[in-house]
């Protein structure tokens, strides 16, 4: 009987219009968190400029990549707890059996966490971040560092339920929460620069929002979201589960090892990309001794974190369908939406690349203020390769969610290897360019040209064929989009902040008019129907 209400509810939740509700609410709550994002990343930094020293911004940008960076703690556990959730939903007894495997790894996170917050207290208390990293000049620097990584640490406690919120349909509500939470840590972030401009108050008052968001998602809205979690202890504290219960049948030390072996591939992806995002400020920090070099590439690695939070962004709510459509076994409609998705992402990428392209100069002068100074090949060089490489998140985040273990540690693995080789080798001769090229370089070759290669040849019977698409699309998006900011520009009049509103103003007028066949449902059905499956 369960087995069937089960099948039904599966049955339900692959109708053309639940998937289509769950993806515009996903997109939708990913786009406010994207502007969350852009708030933190670009917004306060003039903000922190007025009253703070480039070396302090340095300081700052240090410990943000710093406490993004400690995600990697998580070690695949988050995305092992997905496929298993994925996999349960078609099985006896899913509810039970899902609060139970909840119970477990929520218990090892637990673990997981205590045991590396002692670890880094010790190595914290040896080794002062602010010695290695070049800011003993900072006050607080070591005392901020560690509130940043400990508490960020803390955070991923709370990675359970988040897998369950994505597992069983209700990622936007997971990702409105973390909005919730962003939100609030700006907002404190203001009123610390306003009362004191302290570094420790700015990375306390971040933490202190993400950790009160934590504990109200693990301590009520999951219980309460679902029901079955407390019911599977027979009671209900604020805890939700009773630390006394038996969480999994076969839960032992060896069952334990075995999540964490399951979850290795995860691993070695993701913390792949935590440190290509974010290892790149810590090399140039500990390797170029000019401080506004490394105020020079946190600014101007936003706008390559952008582009590719866009991307990931639009990734994310796919690749959970996409990961049902694999579980249950739906060929046809797995087909259809990869392709259609991978097409999506790339324009995306690609439009956004080039207006960035076109404009990114300009901004980048009002938005530092001419305290930091702008490097086009910077620029340049992060923008084209994260536009090429756009294709290969779809496809890494699909590989996650269809439980391609095996592919996944093989890849990033090597991206992991041959980033590191090329930014050892280039950073002494160009510098933060050399980090750059290292980035670009990874991503291109073996995210784009390996994994990606193998997710199209196993998915799509056409992969030839839709590469070539994805090629051609990048190339003229790209180059069009480029070539027509740069005449806009010289198009508009004025100086400063008019001219800078006034180009974006008009670029995004004529992008309009361009893709206003797109409006047209008969042009997107006939566009979709030629995309190569």
């Amino acid at each position: 009987m369960r087995r069937n209400e089960t099948a039904r509810e599966a049955s339900a939740s692959l109708s053309p219009l639940n998937r289509a509700r769950r993806l515009l609410q996903g997109w939708s709550a990913n786009l406010l968190q994207m502007g969350l994002g852009m708030t933190q990343q670009v917004a306060l930094i003039p903000v922190f400029l007025h009253v703070w020293t480039s070396d302090t911004l340095a300081a700052w940008l240090t410990i943000y990549a710093a406490g993004n960076l400690i995600l990697v703690a998580d070690c695949g556990l988050q995305v092992r707890a997905i496929n298993k959730f994925l996999a349960l939903r078609s099985g006896v007894d899913c509810d039970h059996r899902t609060a139970q495997f909840f119970a477990a790894m929520f218990r090892i996170y637990l673990g997981l966490v205590g045991t590396l917050t002692v670890l880094l207290l010790g190595a914290l208390f040896i080794f002062p971040p602010s010695a290695s990293l070049g800011f003993a000049a900072i006050p607080d620097f070591d005392l901020a560092f560690a509130v940043m990584i400990l508490g960020v640490l803390l955070t991923v406690a709370g990675n359970p339920a988040a897998a369950l919120y994505r597992a069983r349909g209700h990622y936007a509500r997971a990702v409105r929460l973390q909005c919730l939470g962003m939100l609030v840590a700006q907002l404190g972030q203001l009123a610390a620069v306003a009362i004191g401009g302290s570094l420790l108050a700015v990375a306390l008052v971040y933490v202190i929002a993400q950790l009160a968001v934590l504990a109200y998602v693990v301590g009520i809205d999951a219980p309460f979201l679902f029901p079955f979690l407390r019911r599977a202890n027979g009671s209900w504290s604020w805890r939700g589960w009773s630390w006394r219960s038996r969480p999994w049948r076969s839960w032992s030390w060896r069952w334990v090892i075995g999540q964490f072996r399951m979850a290795f591939p995860f691993a070695v992806a993701g913390a792949t990309d935590l440190v290509l995002a974010n290892a790149p400020v810590l090399l140039v920090s500990a390797f170029v001794s000019d401080r506004m070099a490394v105020a020079q590439w946190g600014l101007t690695r936003v706008v390559a974190g952008l582009l590719r939070a866009l991307c990931l962004q639009t990734t994310l709510p796919l690749a959970a369908e996409l990961g049902h459509d694999h579980a249950v076994g739906e060929t046809a409609r797995l087909r259809s939406l990869y392709a259609r998705g991978s097409i999506l992402v790339a324009a995306l990428a690609s439009l956004a690349a080039s207006g960035l392209l076109a404009f990114w100069s300009d901004f980048f002068s009002i938005w530092t203020r001419g305290a930091i100074p702008y490097d086009q090949s910077l620029s340049v060089t992060l923008l084209i390769g994260t536009a090429v490489a756009a294709p290969s998140i779809l496809a890494a985040s699909y590989a996650s969610y269809s439980d391609r273990g095996t592919l996944l540690a093989s890849s990033k693995s090597l991206q992991l290897v041959v980033f590191l080789i090329l930014a050892f080798l280039l950073i002494p001769w160009l510098g933060p360019l050399g980090v750059a090229v290292a980035v670009v370089s990874s991503d291109i070759l073996v995210q784009l040209g390996w994994l990606t290669r193998k997710v199209l040849r196993q998915t799509l019977t056409h992969p030839v064929e839709h590469a070539v698409i994805l090629a051609g699309l990048v190339a003229v998006v790209t180059l069009g989009g480029w070539s027509l900011g740069l005449v806009v520009s010289d198009m508009t009049p004025g100086t400063g902040l008019s001219h800078f509103a006034g180009e974006c103003a008009l670029w995004l007028l004529v992008v309009g008019v361009l893709a206003g066949p797109l409006w047209n449902g008969q042009v997107r059905d006939r566009l979709s129907a030629a995309i190569p499956r």
